[in-house]
């Protein structure tokens, strides 16, 4: 887990990039947790966050969240969840935002990610 969680803390500063699976040219949000999973544990998640969701991996709730944990959200508060991170401790978690953005570390207690939380996943072999 430690390989995977190096690995994501590198690639901050990656530019955001729609259907984007790769360090060279960026990533969407769900196309870094597909490339982090692949390249550090051998894991093949499935490509969209819909169905990241869906997959039978253990939930994880919000209070027992472990470095390297996928946590979920919603957009404005909505039942549909649209954008996944990887969650790397201490409250804190790295994903690809949105067009125009780069990969970047936030917290689970801004007011915007705090309120749009929805779940978690533990991905493991």
């Amino acid at each position: 887990m430690h390989r995977l969680l190096q690995s994501a803390r590198q690639l901050v500063g990656t530019p955001y990039r729609w259907g984007g699976t790769s360090a060279k040219t960026g990533f969407d949000c769900s196309g870094l947790l597909v490339y982090l999973f692949r390249k550090e544990i051998g894991l093949e998640l499935p490509r969209t966050t819909r169905s990241m969701i869906h997959q039978k991996h253990r939930q994880v709730p919000r209070h027992a969240l472990k470095p390297g944990d996928a946590v979920f959200f919603s957009h404005n508060g909505g039942a549909r969840v649209s954008h996944v991170g990887l969650y790397l401790g201490d409250d804190r978690f790295i994903h690809a935002p949105r067009s125009g953005k780069t990969v970047r570390i936030d917290s689970l207690s801004n007011s915007y990610w705090d309120r749009n939380f929805t779940t978690a996943r533990r991905f493991r072999h």
